[in-house]
């Protein structure tokens, strides 16, 4: 009986200190994932309307420059169509100096286009890098006030299954559209720094 008593004491005091440390030890939080898919604001109908107007600026921007490529391609394949053509018809040294001249052109144009493409995408990140980070400020202000702890882009890490009601991207393109409307000033973009000659 005695040996009873004292394994019972020592059950409830185990009990009670076991008791006083969960009670002393602050609960841990509940973790609220939510899932979002950056793609979807490049969306030319349901994406973020800023996202749009500026990619719009870039490829008025660029688009005399993308013509002027278009006309350059045609004219060297008509080029190169006519000295197909006359080859078997017009003297050897004619048809040297028009290939020579097409592959002239064919160079212009290769340059011209790896210019084009530099200059498009220093563009690109001039205008859409302040409204990335723009987003993001925006994507964690959101994710605070309802209370997610864990937000997964979907556009940069591989989802096997996820349930539809976790993807908050319409919500938050919809909040971020009527917070930060096309219309008004965009975040400014930072001072671009001197080149080297």
């Amino acid at each position: 009986m005695k040996v009873f008593r004292i394994v019972v004491a020592v059950a409830a005091f185990a009990a009670f200190t076991i008791l006083a440390q969960t009670q002393t030890r602050p609960a841990a939080t509940p973790t609220t994932v939510a899932i979002i898919d950056s793609s979807a604001f490049s969306d030319e109908k349901a994406g973020i309307a800023r996202v749009m107007a500026a990619m719009q600026q870039i490829e008025i921007k660029f688009t005399p420059l993308r013509n002027e490529l278009r006309g350059m391609r045609d004219r060297l394949t008509t080029m190169r169509s006519d000295i197909q053509k006359k080859r078997q018809v017009q003297d050897a040294s004619m048809t040297a100096k028009q290939t020579e001249d097409a592959d002239r052109l064919e160079l212009d144009i290769k340059r011209k286009a790896e210019d084009a493409q530099a200059s498009y995408q220093k563009e690109s990140l001039a205008v859409l890098d302040p409204l990335q980070k723009d987003i993001g400020t925006a994507l964690t202000a959101y994710a605070q006030s309802k209370g997610i702890t864990l937000l997964i882009d979907a556009n940069r890490v591989p989802i096997v299954y996820a349930a539809s009601q976790l993807d908050i991207t319409k919500d938050f393109i919809a909040d971020y559209n009527r917070t930060h409307p096309a219309g008004a000033a965009a975040p400014a973009a930072a001072p671009a720094r001197p080149t080297r000659p």
